[in-house]
């Protein structure tokens, strides 16, 4: 008997997850919704068949190819998306003569093809129908020499108004039809804890309730309560919590004392220091609420991030951005006796100062909400910029401040923005040197300096960062860095 999968949703019901990618291709519990079909086809005895596909046709292709690694020999048809699978049966003459078994391959199925085949075959019909309780038809056998009576199987998103002619199986076990971003969740839930019937769920037990894939470094005192799935090649910080039901795809981070409740995190996704997420699906920077459907896009990549495109993220830059401050910090240490003697010409009572800053390191305060960490940041009593500022190496190779970022504000100074805009600055990490250190002056206005901090922000990428860099390299060999002011 040969097969008609039925891949060609086209995913409007669960943007923005199908924005790039197709509603077979999305992870659960780190397999494609399609490898789980096909997993229960071969386990089935079925090896033949025809995969109907639309959007990201090449995707598909490329991860399945001819089906071998299941023990299948898969074939592909192209349609337009949502096509009528009586449509797509015809087209797909010869290479589906005889009877055929059909069924949607963006879909998760909670119970076998074979239970249904075996009850299919005692009941009289040239097409029979099959469900679950409480849930539409989603499985068909067409048998040899039928014709229609697929439309059943069409993806619409709402319910038929009609009867079907045929008869209809009902099968135990249950169909996640993932019409929802609620439903998608849930469905991650459910095959974590087990409540799918024989679906495989990668990984192996490292501990009660906790499933860890290949490569993954976590502690089994991640788990707090409840059960997580953990894929193939993350790196979970041992501070971090997992409460409830957690699904973490592949090659995801989590940071330090990171709380995970009852949400799925998709492959290559970084969850920053100290970020709590609830109820949640998170893919890549955007978090999104399954319970009210809202979608957020966070631009700090130090909170969420997406792996595959943040190639400098957080997990990275930091120490290279702390080994680079210490690369300057060694480097200036022949200017550090003349800062020295400067200080103390304008000021020998007190040569070094400490300023209270806001830096680039989360906490909690006392109502646990989360904040920048307050430090002190050094400086030589001197008006001269380039030894003033000296000291600040310090707190770059401390992970305080960034090579490169936003202007840094005392407390006093963040307080005071009250603005929406004035705050957009802290979508980007604290620096040394940047756009607003560089190219306006130290007498600027306030509102000016928090408007090119907001910009750069808004604008920020390693590109700019790097020129940033490099231009403030060279500020070093101008009058204006060693004019006193």
């Amino acid at each position: 008997m040969q097969v008609l999968i039925l891949a060609d949703r086209l995913g409007r019901e669960l943007q923005p997850l199908t924005d790039r990618s197709c509603v077979a291709m999305l992870p659960v519990v780190g397999k494609a919704v399609l490898e789980h079909v096909l997993e229960r086809l071969a386990a089935a005895g079925l090896r033949q068949a025809l995969v109907a596909v639309s959007p990201q046709a090449e995707e598909v292709r490329a991860a399945f190819g001819d089906g071998g690694r299941w023990g299948m020999r898969l074939d592909y048809i192209l349609t337009r998306g949502e096509a009528d699978p009586d449509e797509v049966l015809d087209l797909s003459q010869p290479r589906l003569a005889g009877a055929v078994l059909a069924l949607r391959g963006d879909m998760l199925y909670g119970f076998s093809p074979a239970q249904f085949l075996r009850a299919a075959r005692e009941t009289a019909g040239p097409v029979v129908y099959g469900k679950t309780p409480e849930q539409p038809i989603s499985i068909c056998l067409h048998q040899d020499g039928g014709r229609g009576g697929l439309e059943w199987l069409r993806w619409s998103g709402a319910p038929k108004a009609t009867a079907p002619v045929w008869p209809v199986v009902e099968l135990p076990g249950t169909v996640n039809g993932l019409d929802s971003l609620k439903a998608y969740h849930r469905a991650n839930l459910d095959a974590a804890a087990g409540r799918i019937p024989e679906l495989i769920v990668p990984g192996r037990q490292v501990a009660l309730g906790l499933t860890a894939g290949l490569r993954s470094q976590l502690s089994p005192r991640s788990l707090r309560e409840g059960i997580a799935w953990v894929g193939r090649g993350c790196r979970i910080d041992p501070s971090a919590e997992f409460h409830g039901e957690v699904v973490v795809g592949n090659r995801a981070i989590v940071d330090r004392l990171a709380i995970l409740r009852d949400s799925v995190v998709l492959p290559d996704t970084y969850i920053g220091e100290l970020v709590e997420v609830r109820n949640a699906i998170v893919q890549g920077n955007r978090l999104i609420r399954v319970d009210i459907g809202a979608v957020l896009s966070v631009a700090e990549t130090f909170l969420l991030a997406d792996l595959g495109e943040t190639t400098l993220s957080r997990f990275i830059a930091e120490p290279v951005n702390r080994l680079f401050g210490l690369l300057l910090l060694a480097a200036s240490l022949p200017l550090w006796p003349l800062a020295l003697l400067a200080a103390l010409a304008e000021n020998h009572r007190q040569p070094l100062r400490a300023v209270r800053l806001r830096g680039n390191r989360l906490e909690f305060d006392e109502f646990g909400v989360r904040r920048r960490r307050e430090f002190s940041a050094w400086e030589w009593a001197t008006s001269i910029p380039v030894l003033r500022f000296l000291p600040r190496l310090l707190a770059v190779a401390s992970g305080d401040l960034r090579v490169v970022g936003t202007d840094a504000l005392t407390p006093e100074q963040a307080a005071e923005r009250l603005e929406e805009w004035e705050r957009l600055g802290d979508q980007a990490p604290a620096g040394l040197i940047g756009p607003t250190q560089l190219l306006l002056p130290a007498s600027a206005p306030r509102e000016e300096r928090l408007m090119s901090d907001a910009f750069y922000a808004r604008q920020r990428s390693a590109g700019r960062d790097l020129y940033y860099l490099a231009r403030g390299l060279g500020t070093l060999l101008t009058p204006r860095a060693w004019w006193p002011v």
